[in-house]
């Protein structure tokens, strides 16, 4: 059996797996500040912003309706609707640009 496939995905987990499992060990015992705590529970909105802004952008095939759809959709979210109907709400959004233009 050839053990370099092993070695290598051996080696991509533990690559993965350590800067997940550092801050836990080295900031257990740490107490940060409430400033910092705030600012640390902001992080994953921005992670998913930045990863669905682009994607968004690029799903049709104009920019203008992709803008359309997504505007709608943040407006729904905004009133803290259902995650189906904000979805549902930026495909109508979509739809209703296409449509006008």
């Amino acid at each position: 059996m050839d053990y370099s496939l092993l070695l290598v995905v051996l080696g991509m987990a533990l690559v993965t797996y350590i800067p997940r499992m550092l801050p836990l060990v080295l900031l257990r015992d740490i107490k940060l500040s409430p400033f910092l705590n705030r600012f640390l529970k902001y992080i994953p909105y921005a992670a998913i912003g930045a990863l669905i802004f682009p994607g968004m952008l690029t799903s049709t095939g104009s920019t203008a309706s992709a803008l359309a759809g997504g505007l709608v959709s943040i407006a729904l979210a905004f009133y803290r609707l259902n995650l189906m109907l904000v979805v549902l709400g930026g495909i109508a959004g979509v739809y209703a640009w296409n449509m006008l233009i």
